[in-house]
């Protein structure tokens, strides 16, 4: 297993198109951090498709129907609104109209998108793997979508 600085806020998603590895930020948005973590040690995530990929904006996922319409059963969180700017390769909340509904979508930026910045909850950045990020399948909805197959806080992988 690779050496993560912090590995109790590194989440290891392995994709269909291979690793995609995220530094978590909970000084940005403790609470959406924390609910992330508990999802995937949960086994959540594990399974579920990018249902929503668009050139040159972003790939969402984390919707257990796969539709964009669901959550966890967990509540929806309350914003964590931050001054992280969206730019290739930030991890943010997907929601609603409502700014305290997101829960557990979250999406990967394929490039800057300073329209976000401040509206949506900036909780991490890829810091390896953004390659196969790209590689995603595009599409809304996606037609045989690429998925998670599985993610996991590092610091539960054995060495």
């Amino acid at each position: 297993m690779a050496e993560y600085a912090d590995p109790e806020n590194t989440l290891v998603i392995e994709t269909t198109q291979g690793p995609v590895v995220i530094a978590m930020r909970p000084d940005l948005a403790p609470n959406h951090v924390a609910h992330i973590k508990r999802l995937a040690r949960e086994g959540f995530y594990d399974g579920i498709v990018f249902h929503r990929v668009i050139e040159g904006f972003m790939a969402q996922t984390g919707c257990p129907r796969g539709t964009g319409t669901g959550g966890s059963e967990y509540p929806n969180l309350k914003q964590e609104f931050n001054a992280e700017p969206h730019v290739r390769g930030t991890a943010s909340m997907a929601r609603a109209q409502n700014p305290d509904s997101a829960n557990s979508q979250f999406f990967i930026c394929f490039d800057d998108a300073p329209f976000l910045n401040r509206q949506y909850t900036v909780w991490g950045k890829v810091i390896e793997g953004m390659e196969n990020v790209d590689k995603i399948k595009r599409g809304e909805p996606v037609q045989d979508p690429d998925k998670m197959v599985s993610v996991k806080v590092a610091a539960d992988i054995a060495a």
